[in-house]
Order: structure tokens, then sequence, then C-alpha cells
């Protein structure tokens, strides 16, 4: 999975820095919602189900900006289809660290191995900067 952001207009949600949709953060968002209420971990069939709930439709409580930045409260209907769910949100929360899956005991848990990645990934790009020029040209093309 490749994120991109523009470091000038970050957002303040990590799942909208992650995630390409509005549909996507706020199913990211149930999940982990979902696992928190469950001591950060959900087993393969509470899993399932949850995915279920989400394909036939549940109704979710939130929040919306309205005029002059007040935030107004608001129920909304909202269906998600399974197979989309593992493709596009649990499959890359685990490829990411975000999520890990025990396959011996069956279970999903809330990971920080996402936050050790992205301090990897800085320490790489630091690493990068000090490295000498290799010397790498681009050649011109010879004029027939």
């Amino acid at each position: 999975m490749v994120i991109l952001f523009d470091q000038y207009n970050l957002p303040e949600d990590v799942f909208e820095i992650i995630f390409a949709t509005k549909q996507q953060v706020i199913v990211a968002r149930l999940l982990i919602e979902e696992m928190k209420q469950n001591n950060g971990q959900l087993g393969k069939t509470e899993m399932s189900m949850f995915a279920t709930q989400l394909h036939e439709g549940v109704e979710v409580e939130g929040y919306a900006t309205g005029p002059g930045a007040t935030k107004i409260k608001k129920t909304f209907k909202l269906s998600y289809n399974k197979r989309q769910f593992y493709d596009r949100i649990l499959t890359p929360m685990k490829a990411m660290g975000l999520i890990d899956y025990d396959m011996y005991k069956k279970i999903y848990t809330l990971s920080e191995k996402f936050n050790k990645n992205m301090m990897r990934i800085g320490l790489m790009w630091l690493q990068e900067l000090r490295k000498p020029a290799k010397g790498l040209i681009i050649k011109k093309k010879s004029q027939p």
C-alpha cells in the first residue's frame, strides 16, 4: 500500500491519510472503535460478524461540520461490501501494522507496529540524505 500525503495540508485524522475515501475512513474508524470496546482485539468469528453487519447496513452516529465550523450530530445509514471490507480495509491495516493477526489463536489485535515502521522509514530517509552522491547521470540521446 502506498501512502501519499501533502505535508502542508496534513489532516488531523490519521485515517484520512491512510484511506482514499470518506467511506473507507468511516469503516476503518468503526473497526478500531469496535476493537477498542473489546479490549483491543476481535476473534475471527467476531470480525466476520462485524463485516456481515456492515454488509447488511448499519446506522452510524457521528458529527458533520455545519456552517461556521459548528459540529452537528448526525445519524446516517452505511453499508459496506463484506469482501471490500477485507480487501480494502482489514488487509491493508494488517499489512501496515495497524492490526496484527495471530493465526494460532485466530485473534485480530490492535498493534503499535505502524508507528515503529513510520519511525524506521524516517531513519531510512535520514540515512539516504547522508549518503554521498553515487554519480548517476542522465545520458543525452544522440541525434541521428
